[in-house]
C-alpha cells in the first residue's frame, strides 16, 4: 500500500513513486515562480526513489540468478591441487548472467610488487556492486615478470568473480584419493588470504583466528569460499562505513 507525504517543497507527492515525481517536478520546472532550491530538493529525493529502487531490483534478481548458478568443477591442475579455472567460470556464469540481467567488468591497477583487481557487477537496473583484492605478483615457478603479472591477474579475476556472485566449487572424481592427507594452500594463496583478513572486520579476523589460527593451515579445498566469505565479510564493513559517512 503506497502512502501519500508531501515532499520538502510542500507539495504531494505519492511516497516511493518515482514516475508520481517526475510529474511533480515537471510541474514545478514549468512554472517561472517555482523556488529553484525546492526544485532541487525534488530532484534530490527523486535521485534517492530511483537509487532505491534499482537497489531493490539488484537485490531481486541476484537472489534468483543463485539458485540457477551451479557449483564449478575444479578442473585446473596445479601440483598443490585443483582449482576452477577462470574460463571454466565465465563460460558456465555469463548466459545465466544475462538471462538475469547482470554483466562484470574489472579494473587492473599495479603497485609496487602488486596486483590490486576490482570487479563490478553491474545490473540492468542500474545499481553496482563491486569488491577489490590486492594480490602480490605471482613470481612462483621462475614466472618472468609479464607471465607474473598474467597469473595475479588472472587470480584476483577469478576470486573477485567468485566473491561477486557466490561461487562455489568442487572437486571431481579423485580416483580414490580422497584417504590422502589434506593438501593446504600454497605460500601465495596463503599471503593472499593473509592481506585479505588484515582488511577485514575485528569479528571476522577473531572467527579467523579460532578456525585456522594461521593462513598457511587453510585447507587447499577451501580456499575459494574462504576468500569468498572474506570478501563479503569486507565489503559489509565497507557499506557500513559509507553508511555511517552519509549520516
Amino acid at each position: 500500500m503506497t502512502a501519500i507525504a508531501k515532499s520538502e517543497s510542500g507539495v504531494a507527492v505519492e511516497d516511493n513513486s518515482g514516475a508520481a515525481l517526475i510529474e511533480v517536478i515537471s510541474r514545478a520546472a514549468s512554472d517561472p515562480q517555482v523556488d529553484v532550491e525546492k526544485l532541487e530538493r525534488l530532484m534530490s529525493m527523486h535521485e534517492r526513489i530511483m537509487e532505491r529502487q534499482a537497489a531493490a531490483d539488484y537485490n531481486a534478481a541476484m537472489a534468483a540468478m543463485q539458485t540457477d548458478i551451479p557449483s564449478i568443477a575444479e578442473r585446473g591442475r596445479t601440483n598443490n591441487g585443483r582449482y576452477a579455472t577462470l574460463e571454466d567460470i565465465v563460460d558456465t556464469v555469463r548466459p545465466i548472467m544475462q538471462r538475469h540481467g547482470f554483466a562484470v567488468s574489472f579494473r587492473v591497477n599495479t603497485q609496487q610488487g602488486a596486483v590490486e583487481i576490482t570487479g563490478v557487477l553491474m545490473h540492468r537496473g542500474g545499481h553496482r556492486e563491486e569488491t577489490t583484492m590486492m594480490l602480490p605478483t605471482d613470481t612462483s615457478g621462475n614466472k618472468n615478470a609479464v607471465q607474473a603479472f598474467g597469473s595475479s591477474v588472472s587470480y584476483g579475476k577469478r576470486y573477485v568473480l567468485c566473491s561477486l556472485l557466490n561461487i562455489t566449487t568442487r572437486g571431481e572424481d579423485d580416483d580414490g584419493n580422497s584417504a590422502a592427507p589434506t593438501k593446504t594452500v600454497t605460500a601465495f594463496q596463503a599471503g593472499q588470504i593473509a592481506q585479505t583478513v588484515e582488511r577485514c572486520p575485528e569479528a571476522t579476523r577473531e572467527w579467523f583466528a579460532q578456525n585456522y589460527g594461521d593462513a598457511s593451515k587453510v585447507p587447499k579445498a577451501m580456499f575459494d569460499k574462504l576468500m569468498a566469505g572474506l570478501h563479503k565479510a569486507m565489503a559489509k564493513a565497507q557499506e557500513g562505513e559509507h553508511a555511517d559517512a552519509d549520516t
